[in-house]
């Protein structure tokens, strides 16, 4: 006798009243108005969270009676509040001003995943979470902006841990009829289809449609008939596979999404490459200029002045590479399309120095004028990584900029925190969210308050890790007892225990295990008589990440240990639902990488949001946040090691440094408890000031302001001024590169007359040197002059009329440091090919002074004054 079983899905009809619950299930905008969640749970609450929140899979499974008895009763079919806020959401504008865009400018944003909601996973960390953030921002912004991703039929993987903390990875196939997903209809109502060139052979591709807020969101799909069983697997995992597999698949992200953008009409005036996953869209953008008669090399120019990419790897190592050949064989009719040889399209991607190797970041950065990392801290370490691009300009002044990351607030910000901002700022704080007056107001709310919120928030935490820890460790086989005594701090009843967070996707450089360095000393930190400390850590590992694993079971092995039972607790099924609880409900929220190599980070951010306290390494964007004046004090910072190139000496710096804070500052602080109120007024103060000094700043709408203002606005005017007139200054302007690359070998600087090396404050100091200009026109070469401080008096504040350089803006120089940039010599003769420069200037400052004098090429239609990479000093 068989003993197998077939599906079948039987969907619910829903009555007349309740139509409207598939509008707002066909919508991603129910991840950020918990009040829609709220409409579902009502109807089933089991079901809702078996669903984990999907409303349109609980509409394909809810009970036919369920439906009919909610049509039945007015007062269900009345509450349609979250109706009329979704329909005003859609048909209504928002009012924020983007007078920076021209009518008719569209953003088209590339990702390998976005997480847009737990019940969608797409996504594996930090970076699909961020980029769900932007489509979210730029929908509240009605920013015009389209998405581009892959719809991964098996996503992400769901994690299991054994009772030795062993990951099971278990991946789960993505059933689009059951996610807020559409299929793209042709010009002719049909099924869309667009081709992907690969060798021998053209994959097709099918196109979803993604609906997140006002903003829609494309994800292309190669499991459909016309294609082989091998070619309908490729988008079937994210980040599985091997390098071939990975190939294929940004093959089909970069020149897929080119060309589904095409077949639904659609003409983008700035392209974001979000990470060099995207990077061969430059190749398919390129192949269309050149198609329609462009040189290669005005193609360049062009597509380049429209595109912006954004890098978010802090070391070289993390940057996609593959064989030139293999690359070659993917795009074997490219070259004769742009003009090219094989070698010339192959070194689009690749250095003089490392001729094997195809670097996606570098084909990134070839194809756009406007770069940017995702942090101050890391755009200064991408720009060393990215030197090479600019081989003559200094690291610190190269095209590599920033934009330090944020998060979506109405995603990640609590409803009771919400609830407690709508009685204590202002009914439109969100739409004032960047108001940083008018959040600070937060400081003013009574501490009983800010309090009871916490505590309510911790409770509803502490009661779902309760929930799911009993369920993961009955399925390992624990007993009863002993699943009682590991979970004795986990009282959703008394949540006044300190608890600190640690939850992250698990990368070695994140050092999970940092904390458990010396285990003798966090004995001493957790068994401190009457200050209970818990620590919850959750997160997932790449299956292929054999170290990150590693870190995992150590967490596991530690936890079990008589002195650390109940005190560190291992929580499986890492995603964003659990993001979103343990942030905003963890009393301290750990973070603990190897400095640099935190590019950005956001769950802090989150964390911090919600009145959860930071304590975290110096890095990324907590060095920017972070406040250490007592009285302004929004957290606590380790300071990253010096002098230590050993990385055990490295972590136990760094760990005694934690030890230390958390035995000496942390735990005392939380338990200085007034005995009438019964919690520590210094701690609130210390919660107030995390969330209003974090609050205005490192929000998703300042995201994409600071992209608008610096990246998305300048990229389509140079796009738009580079292709006017059939393109006649992009020809114009890459005949003259090739001029200027071809002569500056021959360009050299040289005094005219004695320099001056004493003058007096506000003394004029007059200099002039002599350019060899190798057949340039005066006019094609710039000659600046920096000056730097060797010794003088420190001062706070740059001088007026001067460089600022902590604030680097894409399109214009700055200088690091101390250095400012004066204002550009003029040329004042040129004869015999030899041009002459005079700078009078006078002197920034009092002291000991040391200038710089160089050359550089210069052209009125430049996106960045430094982009050729050619620089000559005197």
């Amino acid at each position: 006798m068989s003993n197998s079983s077939f599906p079948l899905q039987v969907s619910p009809t829903i009555p007349q009243p309740l139509r409207r619950l598939a509008d707002l299930a066909e919508n991603f905008w129910f991840s950020w108005y918990p009040e829609t969640g709220q409409l579902f749970r009502k109807l089933d609450s089991v079901l809702w969270r078996k669903v984990e929140g999907n409303p349109k899979l609980f509409l394909r499974c809810v009970d036919q009676g369920i439906l009919e008895r909610a049509a039945d009763d007015g007062e269900y079919v009345k509450g349609d509040e979250v109706l009329r806020a979704f329909d005003a959401y859609l048909r209504t504008p928002s009012t924020a001003k983007l007078d920076e865009l021209a009518p008719g400018d569209l953003v088209a944003y590339f990702c390998a995943e976005f997480g847009l909601h737990e019940s969608f996973p797409i996504y594996s960390g930090g970076l699909g979470v961020l980029a769900g953030d932007h489509c979210k921002a730029a929908s509240d912004l009605s920013l015009p902006f389209l998405a581009v991703g892959l719809l991964y039929r098996q996503g992400y993987f769901n994690q299991r841990i054994d009772r030795n903390g062993q990951q099971i990875p278990d991946y789960a196939p993505i059933e689009p009829r059951s996610t807020p997903l559409t299929i793209a209809q042709g010009g002719a109502g049909q099924e869309l289809r667009v081709s992907c060139p690969f060798p021998g052979r053209e994959v097709a591709l099918r196109v979803w449609k993604a609906a997140v807020g006002r903003v829609t969101v494309l994800l292309l799909d190669t499991d459909v008939e016309e294609n082989s069983a091998e070619d309908r697997r490729i988008t079937h995992v994210l980040y599985g596979g091997d390098r071939e597999h990975r190939l294929q698949q940004e093959v089909v992200l970069g020149v897929g999404g080119v060309r589904a953008l095409r077949a639904l009409g659609h003409a983008p005036t700035v392209w974001h490459i979000n990470e060099g996953h995207a990077a061969f869209s430059v190749l398919e953008r390129l192949r269309e200029h050149t198609s329609r008669g462009l040189p290669f090399a005005a193609a360049l120019e062009t597509t380049a002045a429209s595109t912006v990419f954004t890098t978010h790897t802090p070391v070289s190592a993390g940057h996609d590479v593959f064989q030139p050949e293999r690359v070659a064989r993917q795009f074997e009719s490219y070259p004769t399309a742009l003009g090219l040889t094989a070698e010339e399209m192959l070194d689009l991607g690749r250095t003089a120095e490392q001729r094997d190797a195809f670097n996606m970041t570098l084909l990134a950065i070839r194809g756009a004028a406007a770069i940017n990392g995702v942090s101050k801290i890391h755009g200064q370490v991408s720009s060393r990584l990215c030197q090479a691009s600019w081989p003559d300009v200094p690291p610190s002044e190269n095209p590599v900029g920033y934009v330090t990351n944020g998060v979506h607030v109405p995603t990640f910000l609590r409803a009771a925190w919400s609830a407690l901002l709508d009685r204590h700022l202002a009914p439109d704080w969100r739409a004032r969210i960047m108001d940083r007056t008018l959040i600070a107001k937060i400081l003013e709310i009574p501490d009983a308050q800010f309090w009871q919120t916490n505590q309510k928030v911790k409770s509803q935490m502490l009661r779902v890790v309760r929930e799911r820890l009993e369920r993961q460790h009955k399925r390992n086989g624990l007993s009863e007892a002993h699943i009682h005594r590991m979970l004795k701090l986990v009282d959703p009843a008394d949540p006044n225990v300190l608890t600190i967070g640690f939850a992250r996707r698990f990368a070695t450089y994140k050092r999970a295990t940092l904390l458990m360095t010396d285990l003798r000393w966090l004995e001493q930190l957790v068994r401190i008589e009457g200050r209970p400390v818990l620590f919850l850590f959750a997160g997932k590992a790449h299956p292929a990440d054999e170290p990150a694993q590693w870190m995992i079971r150590e967490i596991q092995r530690v936890s079990s240990q008589p002195p650390f039972i109940g005190k560190i607790l291992l929580l499986e099924g890492y995603d964003m639902g659990i993001s979103r609880l343990l942030v905003s409900g963890v009393d301290v929220w750990l973070n603990t990488p190897v400095h640099p190599f935190e590019a950005s980070g956001t769950s802090g951010m989150k964390a911090a949001i919600n009145g959860t306290v930071n304590l975290s390494v110096l890095d990324g964007w907590w060095a920017e946040a972070y406040q250490s004046r007592l009285e302004r004090r929004n957290g606590w910072g380790i300071p990253p090691s010096v002098d230590t190139q050993d990385a055990v000496d490295r972590d136990r710096q760094d760990a005694v440094t934690l030890y230390e804070i958390l035995q000496d500052e942390v735990i005392p602080l939380y338990y200085a408890r007034d005995e009438k109120l019964g919690y520590s007024p210094e701690w609130v103060a210390l919660c107030k000031r995390s969330m209003a000094s974090i609050l205005p700043v490192f929000n998703s709408e300042r995201v994409l302001r600071d992209y608008l203002q610096s990246f998305y606005a300048p990229a389509a005017r140079q796009g738009r001024t580079l292709a006017a007139d059939d393109f006649k200054i992009a020809r114009e302007l890459a005949v003259w590169k090739a001029k200027v690359r071809a002569a500056w070998p021959g360009v050299a600087l040289s005094r005219a007359g004695e320099a001056p090396i004493e003058a007096q404050f506000r003394e004029t100091v007059t200099l002039e040197v002599e350019v060899v200009l190798n057949g340039l026109a005066p006019s094609d070469v710039r000659v600046e002059c920096v000056v730097r401080r060797a010794l003088a008096s420190e001062l706070e504040v740059p001088l007026p009329g001067y460089a600022d350089s902590r604030q680097p803006r894409p399109g214009v120089n700055f200088v690091d440091g101390e250095g400012v940039l004066l204002e550009r010599f003029t040329p004042v003769a040129g004869d015999g090919g030899v041009g002459r420069y005079r700078l009078e200037f006078e002197p920034p400052w009092a002291g000991s002074l040391r200038y710089e004098i160089r050359a550089l090429p210069q052209h009125p239609n430049l996106t960045h004054p430094y982009e050729l990479g050619l620089m000559r000093r005197l």
